[in-house]
């Protein structure tokens, strides 16, 4: 692949229709890697959430650090982009529970709170999920391949696999 390797850092998002690009976010612990992808006409994004709710009277520049505000505008960004909302797909990991002495304290729990609130956004705005890997107790990598919508995940010490 000759195109470009965008990263996807925390709080940001890339969208892309240039077949020949990549979209990687590296480190999701309990952050999520959330990617909505056409495979038809060759558009992908990727967003690194941190948090699951903004806070009252946040969005703007800061919309992809909270899950309620960052899965619409990557659906919003896609469509722009030439997405069409009936072959959208969307693929997400991380959400891991990184805090091993937070105990049951659901406050604590981001990483699972991040996932729900992911998963909620793509059934409120009826995106079809293709796949997940989320949760557990380790940090995953996302890429995400434009020309052909495939998604990769691959976990601390472990080869990449397709999702």
């Amino acid at each position: 692949m000759s195109g470009a390797r965008h990263m996807v850092r925390m709080a940001e998002q890339v969208v892309s229709s240039d077949p020949t690009d990549m979209l990687v976010s590296l480190g999701l612990g309990s952050c999520i890697g959330l990617a909505i992808v056409d495979e038809g006409a060759r558009v992908a994004g990727l967003v690194h959430i941190v948090l699951p709710k903004a806070p009252a009277g946040v969005n703007g520049a800061l919309a992809p650090k909270f899950a309620d505000l960052a899965v619409p505008k990557l659906l919003e960004d896609v469509m722009a982009a030439g997405g069409r909302s009936g072959n959208l797909r969307a693929v997400l990991c991380g959400g891991a529970h990184m805090f091993g002495n937070a105990g049951t304290n659901p406050i604590m729990q981001i990483g699972s709170r991040n996932a729900a609130a992911t998963m909620e956004m793509l059934q409120k705005l009826r995106i079809r999920v293709r796949a997940h890997d989320t949760g557990g107790s380790s940090g995953r990598s996302i890429e995400v391949r434009v020309a052909t919508g495939e998604v990769y995940v691959r976990g601390v010490g472990q080869q990449p696999r397709q999702l």
